[in-house]
Order: C-alpha cells, then structure tokens, then sequence
C-alpha cells in the first residue's frame, strides 16, 4: 500500500482562496443593504423562495451527510437512501400544517409562539434547547471538516486542528456578521452549487477513469451491506419503515421547531412562497441523497480496482467515511481537487452560517431585548448587537469544536448521537404549543423531560435495547404521550389564554 500520490497543488489553493473572497465579497455587498435588524435576521421578509429553498437545503447537508451519506452506502448498502419514502408525507404535513402557522404570526423568533401559550419558561427552555442542538451541531461540523477531512488531505499534523477551525470559523463568522441573513441565503446558493459540482465532478472522474459506469455499479448484493427488510425493527438499525420514520420525524421537527427552518418561512412574502421555498428545498434534497448514495458506489468500485491507492492503514469497508476525501486527492485531477474540496468547505460553511445567524436570532430577541431600555433602541445600534452577538456565537462554537472528537462512532453515529439529541424534544414544546388545546407549562415541562430522558437513553444506553435510529421517534412519541397526559392534572392550572383564531 502506499500513501497518497499527491498533495493539493497551486491551482487547487488559488481555487480554494477564490471560493473563500467570495464568500467575503458577498457579505460585504449585503452589509451595505442591511438597514434594520428585520433586514438583518429577515432579510426584509421578501426573498426570492428559490434562492431561500438552495439556502435550507444547503443548511441542512452539511458536511457530516456529504460525507456520511457515500460512506453510508458503502458500507452498509442502499438502504441508506429508503429515507426518501417519507419525503411526499413530509412535504403534506410540513407544507399545509406547519407552515400556515408560522407564517400568520410576524414574529422574528419561532419561540416567542411558545410565550403566547405557555409562557416565558418555556419559551426560554425552549430558546435554550435550540441553542445547545445548534452549537453542538455547529462545533460537530466544524470538528468533522477540519479533523477528519481538511487535516488528512493536506497530510497536515494534528496538532494543527485548533487553527484550521479558528480559520474556517473566522472567515465564516465575518461573511456572516456582516450581510445578515441576505449574505447567508445567496452565498448558500452559491454554495450549493459548488458542493454538487464537486460531487458530480466526482462521480464524471471516476467513471472516465474505469472505463464505464458499468465496470463500478455493482452486479451483485455486497455480503457487508444491509439487507432488505421492510418493516420495523427495535435493534435493526437499517429497514425501510425504520428510515423513512426516522427522516420523517427528523424533517417535521426541524421544520416544526428549528429556527433555522422558521427563519426561512418567515423570510419570504406569503404561504405560498414559503411552501414553495420548502419545496425546492425537498426536491433538492431527493436528488443529493440519491446521487451523493450512488456516489458511494462509484468511490467502492474505484478503491476495489485501485487498491493501491488507499493509504496505509486503511480498508474500503471500515475507513468508507474517508474514501471520498481520499479520492479527491488521489484520483482528481489539478484545480478539479480545489473545487471539491471547495464543495466540502462548503457544506461545512453554509451550515455554520445559517446556525449562526439563526442563533444570533433567538440570543437578541428572546434574551437580550428584554434588558433593554423601552424607547433606547435605534436600527443601526440593534444591526451592531447583532453582529456582535454573531462574533461571539462563533467564539463559543469553535472553542465546543474542540471537545467533539470525544463521541465515537462514524460520522452518522455521531450525528444521531450529539447533533439530534434535543430535535425531538424541541418540537415537543411546540406540539403541545399548537396542537393541545389543554396543555399547560406544567405539563411541557414534564413532557419535554422524558422526551431528552429517553432520547438520552436510547442514545448513549441504548434503552430497550433500540439502536441511535429510534432516538427522535422515541423520545417523540415519549414526550407528546407524557405533555398531553400531564397537563391534564389538575393542580398545574389552566393554560394562558390564547385568541382563537391565533393558531387557526
């Protein structure tokens, strides 16, 4: 076996490094349009649904699927991609249910609908579990890109990890703090171009390269993958139902709770242009998952005819998350490599934007605006806090960066594990919030208690002997059952009035 054939060379830094000015040079075009903070976390709630929908999309594939999804499939087989059968159910409840509400309250943050049922304890609980889902995930990007892909590509010690992060955090948080949610969207769009050029690049290279895409598609089922299995399984990790229930649950959450996703809703014109935001999102999405699966194939076809092109110590099926890196390195050609590895940096980047600007959102609007003076406020002196909270939110994400090494597991594993602890008990609050006519704090706060208690268990104690699969299904049912059936105690009080046609 040998080591890598060669390193990124001068074409492929000068691509890096324009994709990287960019990213700066559209910040700055929007900090110039940025009047108010509306402008700033709303972008003035009238974007393009299109440009919105790349923006979510690329959000929400951040580098731990573009990397996990080929070595999923790899490694486990097409049973990866089964997530896709919930997708038209998803696209129903999120499109007529979720986003119709979201859109009748003007409000900047999702949780200030929480203060409006059942107070401001649970509108901050619920602010706080949003913060600690995202800046886990944002540290859990960050510490993906950086240690396992920039670090091993560039052939780079690792003592070195802290300031590749610093870097990759800095120039996002400036780009980010300086154009609002405006440099946010349409760099994400840009982005979301680049990360699927580099995957298609990918797929065109390795196909040229053996002859067809014949000599890498499979003719017959791996004896390491998955089989089939259609129906539910509690320690079965890989079944039909299983991952169509699990994207299920994963979608409607996020869309359902997430300020990332609400932030989007509410910065466009109407419904209907959200629902079609939404739209384009999804439909995306479809694609990336069934091409970045197949990808997959393709990187296991290459490595299985090129063995010596693996580096020493490696195994297509154990080290399948770092083939793809690997690849771009080994197998792409001059200035082809800088664009992929572009394309990886932003998948990390345009994650890490979003979750920044969407948490600078919740930070000012549900905790800092309520020290504030009534009357002291002006645009500019409200854009300036939010820039500042925009800085020091990538502070804090790059220090947790360091610290997300410690979780074992592959890149999915880590995922389910850290990055979806709190998905399901975040959109619990808002379940009882919208849907249960008689919920009460009281009954929230016990019902969002034995959801993180569940999902906790199954996660890191594996509870009833489920796999990381059933944490959002599990700690959903667990939370909604346990809400609903203790608002109903009548010691707790009735809840808050709320207008009827509030939540109609």
């Amino acid at each position: 076996m040998q080591n890598m054939s060669h390193r990124l060379q001068t074409l492929d830094w000068f691509v890096i490094g324009a994709y990287l000015v960019v990213m700066l040079l559209v910040g700055w075009y929007f900090s110039r349009k940025t009047a108010t903070t509306d402008d700033y976390l709303l972008g003035g709630r009238q974007m393009n649904p299109w440009a919105v929908g790349l923006s979510l999309f690329a959000t929400l594939l951040s580098t731990l699927t573009y990397l996990s999804m080929p070595g999923e499939m790899i490694k486990h087989g097409p049973m990866v991609i089964a997530v896709i059968a919930s997708f038209p159910l998803i696209a129903w409840v999120v499109g007529w249910y979720i986003i119709p509400r979201f859109m009748k309250l003007q409000v900047t943050s999702a949780y200030e609908i929480l203060e409006d049922k059942l107070g401001i304890g649970i509108r901050l609980l619920g602010s706080a579990l949003f913060l600690s889902l995202r800046l886990l995930w944002m540290a859990v990007v960050i510490y993906a890109t950086v240690e396992k892909v920039l670090i091993p590509m560039l052939g780079w010690d690792e003592k070195y990890i802290p300031y590749v992060s610093a870097f990759l955090g800095v120039i996002t948080v400036i780009y980010t703090s300086m154009g609002g949610l405006r440099a946010v969207v349409y760099t994400d769009v840009v982005q979301t171009f680049i990360l699927l050029g580099g995957a298609i690049l990918t797929m065109v290279t390795i196909t040229y390269s053996l002859g067809g895409v014949n000599q890498w598609w499979p003719s017959e089922w791996d004896p390491e993958w998955a089989p089939v299995q259609l129906w539910f399984s509690p320690t079965s990790p890989r079944t039909i139902a299983g991952a169509a229930l699990s994207g299920w649950v994963w979608y409607v959450c996020t869309a359902g709770s997430d300020q990332m996703a609400v932030q989007r809703y509410l910065a466009t014109r109407d419904v209907a242009a959200a629902r079609k935001m939404y739209f384009v999102s999804l439909g995306v999405a479809v694609f990336s998952t069934v091409f970045l699966a197949v990808l997959g194939l393709a990187l296991h076809g290459f490595f299985t005819a090129n063995p010596q092109m693996l580096s020493e110590g490696l195994s297509i099926q154990e080290d399948a998350d770092k083939l793809f890196p690997l690849y771009i390195i080994v197998g792409l050609p001059t200035g082809i490599s800088g664009l992929v590895v572009a394309g990886l940096l932003a998948a990390a980047m345009s994650s890490l934007s979003s979750g920044l600007n969407s948490s600078c959102s919740v930070v000012t609007v549900d905790f800092l605006d309520r020290f504030k003076a009534s009357g002291t406020e002006t645009d500019a002196g409200n854009v300036s806090l939010s820039r500042y909270v925009s800085v020091l939110i990538g502070v804090v994400v790059i220090g947790l960066s360091m610290f997300a090494g410690t979780v074992e597991g592959n890149l999915l594993t880590v995922t389910y594990k850290v990055v979806n602890l709190f998905v399901a008990p975040l959109f619990v609050l808002f379940f009882l919030a919208l849907w249960i006519s008689w919920s009460t704090p009281f009954g929230a706060w016990i019902g969002v208690s034995a959801s993180i208690a569940v999902a906790v268990g199954i996660s890191f104690y594996e509870l009833f002997g489920m796999n990381i699969f059933w944490i959002m299904p599990g700690s959903l049912i667990t939370g909604i059952v346990v809400g609903s059936l203790a608002s109903l105690v009548p010691l707790t009080g009735k809840a808050l009035p709320v207008p009827e046609d509030e939540f109609a």
